[in-house]
């Protein structure tokens, strides 16, 4: 049995946690060992995403008046939240991937920066490219633009260059 004190500072801990957090996900654990979980946690700190079990009126508590407001009252029987912070994107796709691979594993719903997504939800954005390959594609993309008008723009004199040897040369035949 924890004490008041206890609790006020796992309160103050998720609440940290979650004014953090651009993504919640819940997700049910039942059925799964200890060495499990902690399997599952060392894949999701890789990713920069903290996972906790959590009692449900803890959890209530520190959700209350934070961007993930709108999750408090969905939570029923034993609960885990895994919070992600850089990307969300990161986050849904490590823990989607861990439920394909134990079925015991299932992720219930979540908060995406405030508004509240089901798993299906949570799959779709576990399918976007994460944020450093969106980068990589925006720059690329803005390098091939100069790229292509400086390309472009050496044809013309190129071309004038073609057309003013054809000249010489025909001149020179004649």
């Amino acid at each position: 049995m924890q004490t008041r004190a206890q609790k006020a500072e796992i309160i103050e801990a998720l609440k940290d946690r979650v004014a953090r957090a651009s993504i919640a996900v819940v997700t049910d654990f039942k059925g799964l060992t200890v060495e499990e979980v902690t399997a599952l946690r060392v894949k999701l700190r890789e990713q920069g995403v903290d996972y906790q079990v959590v009692k449900n009126t803890l959890a209530r508590i520190a959700l209350t008046d934070s961007p993930h407001d709108s999750i408090k009252d969905r939570f029923k029987e034993q609960c885990a939240i895994a919070f992600g912070y850089e990307d969300p994107v990161a986050a849904a796709k490590a823990l989607v991937d861990y439920a394909k691979t134990n079925k015991k594993f299932v992720v219930r719903f979540a908060s995406l920066q405030g508004k509240v997504i089901d798993t299906e939800g949570v799959k779709s954005l576990s399918t976007l490219p994460s944020k450093p390959q969106l980068l990589a594609q925006v720059l690329g993309t803005m390098n091939a633009v100069p790229t292509n008008l400086v390309s472009v723009l050496a044809n013309v004199p190129r071309g004038m260059l073609n057309v003013l040897t054809a000249l010489k040369e025909k001149k020179e035949a004649a």
